[in-house]
């Protein structure tokens, strides 16, 4: 995790006013869970990560923070003026999460319609520790890399292999998992996530008040682009 991930997540659930338990009831974890995230010593699944920060309405932005350099998108030529058309993959944005998920945010256009992330699942990995999928705003593209990475969309599974690529509107329930032996690298690219404020844990519920809740949810990709 970014430095301070956990200490970010805390504020921003003390300033809701919310406590560890009512906040990890609210995402159907448990309240242990929650504090050793906040305290940096265990890492969020993606799909907690998209949970904690759809329900404490905080985005990437806020839980990565403006530690980049104020010009990481400006590489300097000879004469000294920027290109700032250009990303240094030291410069990436990133995010490590549970049991060897990572994602690091390419280049894009401040207002611009699509968001690209470089994805890492090491062998082992998944989106989701408990099985249970997700789903937020926006079409999402990928294309694999390399390695294999297990796609659950809806009822359907199937694995992707290096050089197959995916597109689907992510309001339907996801899940990725590597079950291979080596690690999974691909590209993927949201399209339209400014257009609906939705991201939430998919989870059957026939639960009016749940499902309020869930739609409330706002992007977890919402301010990427003020991280310059």
């Amino acid at each position: 995790m970014p430095e301070g991930l956990g200490a970010r997540l805390r504020e921003a659930r003390q300033r809701r006013g919310l406590s560890l338990r009512s906040l990890a009831n609210a995402l159907g974890v448990s309240a242990s869970l929650v504090s050793q995230v906040e305290m940096g010593k265990t890492q969020p699944s993606v799909a907690t990560l998209y949970a904690m920060a759809s329900h404490l309405e905080v985005s990437l932005d806020d839980l990565v923070g403006n530690d980049v350099a104020t010009d990481h998108r400006g590489v300097t030529n000879g004469l000294n003026s920027k290109i700032d058309a250009v990303q240094r993959k030291k410069d990436n944005p990133l995010i490590e999460m549970e049991n060897g998920v990572q994602w690091e945010r390419m280049a894009y256009a401040p207002g611009g319609p699509a968001d690209s992330l470089l994805v890492t699942y090491q062998p082992g990995a998944c989106s989701s520790v408990d099985g249970k999928m997700m789903r937020h705003s926006g079409i999402e593209y990928a294309y694999l890399l390399e390695g294999e990475l297990t796609l659950n969309l809806e009822f359907d599974v199937v694995t992707l292999s290096t050089g197959d690529s995916l597109c689907f509107d992510s309001t339907r329930p996801h899940m990725y998992s590597n079950r291979g032996t080596v690690k999974a690298r691909g590209l993927w690219t949201v399209v339209g996530r400014r257009d609906s404020d939705l991201v939430t844990a998919a989870r059957p519920s026939t639960d009016s008040k749940a499902r309020k809740k869930a739609s409330s949810a706002v992007d977890v990709l919402r301010s990427i682009d003020e991280l310059d």
